[in-house]
């Protein structure tokens, strides 16, 4: 039985979203919903204009007999700014100083909403980017990896110091961490990761580096390349071992781990910044 229009809209939406970065064919479409291809490009085009009106994602259409539509989620810069003054105002609390300097953030990357548009914002960035991984160190950044990696609809891969016989034959790399300058190791297992791949490192919360500069080491002994750095919350630190990095929120503390300062992250000016893609979206086309 042929599928109404509205139906139809309906669950090709709901596809699409479960389905992001992924060339989906009109005839796919057409034979799902017993309908033309003319009806279904119609009912893309509905889609692309009002997934970029509502700041959802952009919905390419490729020509061709190889073509079909592609959803890429994104956030605009409107809705951006609003959700990390949501997340300035939750850490603007002393009671979340941790000694260290570092900042309890679990709560907060508990909830399933605050992900989602964590894993929405910083995969912005990469809209046009091909990426194959998404890369983090155990344990308080794996909700922000699968949160990032179900927005690029790829794979996340956890980097343990610890690994057990269950992981099979690994990689490792030793490095310096960044304040206490200690030796430290991470292996992640040989599966996990194929050679050659195109690597994001994301963490939740920042200080010098040291243990992202290990990931990225780790990387290179897969013979892949680290296409970039983004975390939740970036630390005041008097030297930071990576130069090139996202964050999206910013908090400084003294010496005596008070907190002094919480601000939004340079997240505007890596993502948002003139010339990017997501600038040059048009709602109307």
């Amino acid at each position: 039985m042929k599928t109404r229009r509205s139906d139809r809209l309906v669950d090709m939406t709901r596809y699409l979203l479960e389905h992001p970065r992924t060339l989906v064919s009109l005839t796919k479409f057409a034979n799902l919903y017993e309908s033309a291809k003319s009806s279904i490009s119609e009912d893309l085009a509905i889609l692309k204009r009002t997934f970029a009106e509502r700041g959802v994602g952009l919905l390419e259409t490729i020509p061709g007999a190889a073509g079909g539509a592609k959803f890429t989620p994104y956030m605009t810069q409107e809705n951006a700014a609003e959700f990390v003054a949501t997340l300035v105002n939750e850490i603007n609390d002393e009671t979340r100083v941790l000694p260290g300097g570092y900042v309890y953030l679990s709560d907060l990357l508990g909830q399933p909403w605050v992900l989602q548009k964590v894993g929405r914002l910083i995969a912005t960035q990469y809209l046009k980017e091909p990426i194959d991984a998404v890369m983090t160190a155990a344990t308080k950044g794996v909700p922000v990896a699968q949160a990032v990696a179900e927005s690029l609809n790829v794979p996340f891969v956890i980097v343990r110091n610890d690994t057990k016989v269950t992981e099979g034959p690994t990689m490792s790399v030793n490095y310096v961490t960044g304040q206490s300058k200690r030796l430290e190791k991470l292996e992640l297992s040989r599966r996990s990761l194929p050679m050659g791949s195109r690597v994001l490192i994301v963490d939740d919360f920042m200080k010098a580096g040291g243990t992202i500069r290990g990931m990225a080491s780790l990387v290179k002994e897969f013979e892949g390349e680290v296409v970039g750095v983004a975390v939740v919350v970036a630390g005041e630190v008097a030297h930071r071992v990576i130069d090139k990095y996202t964050s999206l929120v910013h908090v400084n503390t003294d010496k005596e781990g008070g907190l002094i300062d919480v601000q939004s992250g340079n997240y505007a000016t890596e993502i948002f910044a003139p010339g990017n893609f997501t600038t040059q979206v048009n709602v109307t086309d």
